[in-house]
């Protein structure tokens, strides 16, 4: 083995709570307050697994309810349609209304409320593998930079990078059982809105 070979990751930096898989540079405390969230009857919740079309979704959402109206500023466009396990309940809480709250969670973790709203965009899990690779080798905070994609194809297949099982999440969506505790989910996928939008 060559002394390149040793000094690739084999896998980017992340934390393990309570079972669940996140980014090493997310705050352990703004991800167990947003876990604690409490739903208002009007949030909307955007839920998907990462590189799946989630910030196209916000950013449509966000036109209709802003009237077409551009953000001024990334900053603006984060506290207006929060990343609820980034930034925690207390942003959420403060957020203009109407609006939408993004999380990355699975069902079991995601705050609940009959009276709230939740989107759901899925993506081929191919293109979702290779986006997300691309994302973690270009986000130094995951200390991957050197990563090779074979390292991280294995983890992604067996659920072991941040936010867990790509296909636990999509099998748990597609249950009947959660379509009816869910009743007020719109389901879509990425590609298909592609078609629509375009």
């Amino acid at each position: 083995m060559s002394s390149e070979d040793q000094e690739k990751p084999k896998m980017p930096w992340y934390q393990d709570i309570d079972g669940f898989r996140i980014p090493g540079m997310f705050s352990v405390e703004a991800y167990k307050s947003g876990l604690a969230y409490k739903p208002r009857p009007d949030d909307l919740f955007i839920v998907t697994y990462p590189k799946c079309g989630t910030t196209w979704v916000q950013n449509i959402v966000a036109c209709i309810f802003r009237d077409g109206k551009s953000f001024e500023s990334a900053m603006e466009f984060l506290t207006d349609t929060p990343f609820l396990e980034l930034t925690g309940a207390a942003t959420a809480e403060k957020m203009k209304r109407p609006g939408a709250i993004k999380v990355h969670l699975p069902f079991h973790l995601t705050p609940w409320s009959p009276q709230a709203k939740y989107i759901f965009v899925a993506r081929n899990p191919k293109d979702c593998c290779v986006s997300f690779y691309h994302h973690t080798v270009g986000t130094p905070c995951y200390h991957f930079v050197n990563g090779e994609f074979d390292d991280y194809f294995e983890l992604f297949i067996d659920g072991k990078v941040d936010f867990g099982d790509y296909s636990t999440l999509c099998s748990l969506v597609m249950s009947i059982e959660t379509i009816r505790t869910f009743f007020s989910l719109l389901m879509n996928s990425s590609r298909k809105m592609w078609r629509v939008t375009f």
